[in-house]
């Protein structure tokens, strides 16, 4: 783990690394999953590197992906969210699998 306010917060690695969802990675930093250096984290405003050696219920996380940007044109009914309490059908069910672990942004400035 570093000292200093370099590297990025170990939820946004994570979540880049596909482990969940951010929400989903500070619960596991609550339950005391992760472990960072062989040191149990106790807090999601933990950053890291990616010297660090990271592992999520035993697992090593290997190095991220480098991240990619798309256009997507939504079609009409899709509603843009990973889980809509209404079971209507959103824009991740209708990409192909390797891209269902997407975040998504309506920024394009």
């Amino acid at each position: 783990m570093t000292d200093d306010v370099k590297g990025e917060r170990i939820a946004k690695f994570l979540a880049r690394a596909g482990v969940g969802s951010r929400r989903d990675v500070e619960r596991m930093v609550a339950e005391g999953r992760i472990i960072v250096n062989n040191e149990v984290i106790q807090q999601p405003a933990t950053f890291v590197t990616a010297q660090d050696m990271i592992r999520v219920d035993g697992a090593v996380i290997g190095p991220q992906e480098r991240t990619r940007v798309w256009r997507y044109h939504k079609p009409t009914g899709l509603v843009t969210t990973h889980h809509d309490p209404q079971n209507r059908k959103t824009v991740f069910e209708s990409l192909p699998s390797a891209y269902r672990a997407s975040s998504a942004s309506d920024d394009w400035t």
